[in-house]
């Protein structure tokens, strides 16, 4: 895709994201809006080596959604790109459907592992990519987290042990949107400058606009071709409810559905109408 058109998918799947969370009553909007031009660089940036007609390939990369409450957003960048039906993104908390609340990947394709306690992604993401390593395999391992999360301890021992073993086939990448249930993270526990401590870490870092998706194309590109025996860090500083106005920057959207009313201005923002079609 080119630039244009990758604008337009993330302002689809945006739409997506809002229309799922509605018809669920629940979700995380917030972290999901604030994520979604990651994911579109990344599923349909010709970044992630995937093909949802073989989805166990085992030269695939792996993509690790470790902040899985914003399961809405890899939900929509699954659907989207053809490993279900859009249609069933309406199904998101349903009785006996596959959308659970957070990923599951005993049930739906493109998926690889279950996330959702905060602070593990990161260690399950290195696992990955020390096992590929030892078996030959050039895949990449990318991991979205949320910055809310670096507050685990367990975030740090996984990126020592990353930067100690050298793998430079794992790509992790933070939504900085500085939001997290409880409000703002400089409020509740401060994460710090997240580039410069994972720098001193070993890591490779950049920084990069979230929202800019060819900014953020680029970073992914490069982080992903390194490969100069160290893990790669993106800090992608974004806006939490971006792209509707009255849930940007509002740690109240962290996971609260948008009523009839408020569904219809958001989508109404992006330039859809009100329809449930996902």
């Amino acid at each position: 895709m080119d630039l244009q058109q990758l604008e337009e998918r993330s302002r689809e799947m945006r739409a997506s994201i809002l229309r799922s969370v509605a018809a669920a009553g629940s979700g995380h909007p917030g972290g999901s809006l604030s994520c979604i031009d990651v994911l579109c660089a990344l599923y349909f940036g010709g970044v992630l080596h995937h093909d949802p007609a073989n989805p166990d390939d085992p030269a695939r990369d792996r993509f690790v959604m470790s902040k899985g409450h914003a399961a809405p957003a890899l939900y929509a960048a699954l659907a989207h790109s053809g490993y279900f039906p859009v249609d069933e993104l309406l199904t998101l908390r349903k009785l006996g459907t596959r959308l659970q609340g957070h990923p599951d990947c005993q049930l739906l394709p493109g998926v690889e592992v279950s996330t959702g306690s905060l602070g593990q992604g990161l260690s399950i993401a290195a696992g990955m990519a020390a096992g590929l390593r030892l078996d030959g395999s050039d895949a990449t391992v990318f991991t979205l987290m949320g910055d809310g999360e670096c507050q685990e301890g367990q975030v740090w021992e996984a990126a020592m042990f990353a930067a100690h073993q050298g793998l430079d086939n794992l790509v992790a990448v933070i939504d900085r949107n500085e939001l997290q249930i409880d409000g703002f993270t400089a409020d509740v526990c401060d994460p710090g400058d997240l580039a410069q401590k994972l720098a001193s870490f070993g890591w490779a870092v950049s920084e990069v606009d979230g929202h800019d998706i060819a900014a953020v194309l680029d970073a992914l590109t490069h982080a992903k071709a390194a490969r100069a025996g160290r893990p790669s860090a993106i800090v992608a500083h974004t806006v939490k409810g971006k792209g509707v106005s009255f849930m940007e920057n509002q740690a109240g959207w962290h996971g609260k559905a948008p009523n009839a009313e408020q569904l219809a201005c958001a989508l109404n923002e992006l330039g859809f109408d009100d329809s449930m079609e996902a």
